[in-house]
């Protein structure tokens, strides 16, 4: 037989693990909450990273958070769609389609969705009709349109002189598989 010490060690061993597992599936789920809250803006509480807009035709991208930190570039373009992925008070981190980053007012940025025509490719890109089979026009790459809806595979893009779908895949300003409404 065993002695009742060495019995008495596995039962306490037994017990704790027992205990431990008792108790993880909290710890796991306030790490998943903990997780979640991490992907949302400490300041506007809405979901990082996420695409928006430049408000105005002059917007200066600053090194770091503040007018004090050195203007790395400055946007001309209102309507171009960027990406949030860091907030700073009345300030946000941003990147653009050719993956440069830096800080902006979060005054001069816009929640209306808009996207570039495939910036990454040399030939245009087929806008289709609403039965996604019918190209209606052929828009150059970097065009930017309004983002009207997507279904997580085709998205309805609008500009000046068109307005039809295009495949999401060669969209920058929607996520893949992202729905808008």
């Amino acid at each position: 037989m065993f002695p009742r010490s060495w019995i008495a060690t596995k039962v306490s061993a037994l017990a704790l693990a027992l205990a431990v597992v008792l108790v993880l599936p909290p710890l796991v789920d306030s790490r998943e909450a903990r997780a979640q809250q991490a992907q949302m803006g400490p300041v506007s509480k809405l979901p990082l990273p996420r695409f928006v807009s430049l408000k105005s035709d002059r917007v200066n991208l600053h090194e770091g958070p503040s007018k004090e930190h050195q203007t790395l570039w400055v946007y001309e373009r209102a309507g171009l769609p960027v990406e949030i992925t860091a907030e700073f008070e009345i300030w946000r981190k941003i990147r653009d389609s050719e993956g440069v980053e830096g800080w902006v007012l979060h005054s001069l940025l816009s929640g209306r969705r808009t996207a570039l025509v495939a910036p990454w490719k040399k030939e245009p890109v087929l806008l289709t009709a609403s039965d996604h089979t019918t190209p209606v026009a052929k828009l150059a790459p970097g065009v930017v349109a309004a983002l009207r809806r997507c279904d997580g595979e085709w998205c309805r893009i609008a500009g000046t002189g068109f307005d039809g779908y295009m495949k999401q895949e060669n969209l920058w300003g929607a996520y893949p598989g992202e729905k808008v409404e």
